[in-house]
């Protein structure tokens, strides 16, 4: 079946709130009792092609995981927008493909999901946000990484290999999580070469491939000879910076097909963790409903090395990934100033890896970086 053909067949419902067969639902709980390994049919919901080399792409990367779990069909669904559209496809594969854990991966489904939860109480249902609190429907998991935890690993790797100490990062929007990654970026590559400089650009757009290369064009220019992209889907700036021969760090999938000279490890998300919901759904067993983190929770990972990076870089990135995973590296320490020369954190200070409340709140771009976050003043 065609993704054409799909989506068209779960619109017959003509909407939300089709009925369903009497005994269709039973009040269901992490508490249930199933058999060990129940045969069960988990859909995933993407906003793009599954074949994105972004952040589509990495869920489906995670989907492939998770279908190999005994007796668990995997159904999928492209190209959803983040309207109503999403809540007749995930009704549609609740109803008519028996659906008893849904992965909505996208971060603007959220509404939806707390909208059909409470309606579907014997459905799992997976939201990439990490948004869930207190009082969300306890048939909801929110998962999601930390990536600035590998955007570190990334920058090491830069900070090794930049011959310019001139190196750049492309970012979407001006967000906290995307500040988060550049600092990471930074850190890390300073961290091993402290005459690193990190140039940022942010385009405005998710996914916009003219403003993605043309954002790599110009950290080219001015030097940047490593160049990471936070675009949802990097392809354009992986193979922009191939061609000019510059090296570069992928984002969301494995993206080393697309610069086999360039091209040296990169920043991923660790999608197939949900096959630990899946399991805990089909036997009854219990799980978190919000689970966010880095290496030390198995949420992130990095990419294989390019066929060009040298045993010394790969040993420098192995042991500071092992710093993360057994928390004695903390990406936020004192003393610490902006890029504007305002102090953020004094000698002695430090901040937890798993402080979401921190995290949350950056809106600062550190020491070595040069650029704008793009944010207004107060």
């Amino acid at each position: 079946m065609s993704k054409h053909e799909g989506f068209d067949r779960r619109r017959m419902l003509g909407g939300s709130a089709a009925i369903i067969g009497a005994g269709a639902l039973t009040a269901a709980g992490p508490g249930r009792v199933l058999a060990a390994a129940a045969p069960m049919t988990v859909g995933f919901l993407y906003a793009g092609a599954r074949n994105d080399f972004g952040f589509n792409q990495s869920h489906a990367v995670g989907a492939r995981q998770i279908a190999k779990l005994p007796g668990v069909k995997l159904i999928e669904q492209e190209n959803v927008p983040e309207t109503a559209d999403v809540e007749r496809v995930m009704e549609s594969m609740i109803q008519l493909d028996g659906a008893k854990v849904l992965f909505p991966t996208s971060f603007g489904y959220w509404p939806f999901v707390l909208k059909l939860a409470p309606k579907y109480k014997d459905v799992l249902f997976v939201h990439a946000g990490g948004l869930w609190k207190a009082g969300d429907p306890k048939n909801v998991i929110g998962y999601r990484g930390y990536m600035e935890e590998p955007h570190y690993l990334c920058g090491i790797a830069a900070g090794m290999l930049t011959k310019s100490n001139k190196i750049g990062f492309v970012g979407p929007k001006p967000l906290y999580f995307i500040f988060n990654n550049c600092n990471g970026f930074t850190l890390g590559a300073r961290s091993v070469n402290p005459k690193v400089t990190s140039s940022i650009i942010i385009t405005g757009d998710w996914d916009n491939p003219v403003k993605d290369a043309e954002a790599v064009n110009s950290l080219i220019d001015q030097g940047c000879d490593v160049i990471i992209s936070d675009s949802d889907a990097p392809r354009v700036s992986i193979e922009t910076a191939e061609r000019r021969g510059v090296r570069s760090c992928g984002y969301h999938t494995d993206l080393s097909s697309l610069a086999p000279k360039g091209f040296i490890t990169g920043a991923e998300w660790n999608w197939g963790k949900g096959a630990d919901f899946v399991r805990a759904w089909q036997t009854g067993g219990t799980y978190p409903n919000l689970l966010v983190g880095g290496f030390k929770q198995d949420l992130v990972t990095i990419s294989p090395y390019g066929a060009n990076v040298p045993d010394a870089v790969k040993a420098a990135v192995a042991k500071a990934r092992d710093g993360f995973r057994n928390d004695t590296l903390k990406l936020y320490k004192g003393p610490l100033k902006d890029n504007e020369g305002q102090l953020v954190l004094k000698e002695g200070q430090v901040i937890g890896n798993d402080d979401a409340a921190f995290k949350s709140k950056v809106t600062f771009l550190v020491e070595g970086t040069q650029g704008k976050t793009g944010l207004q003043k107060q």
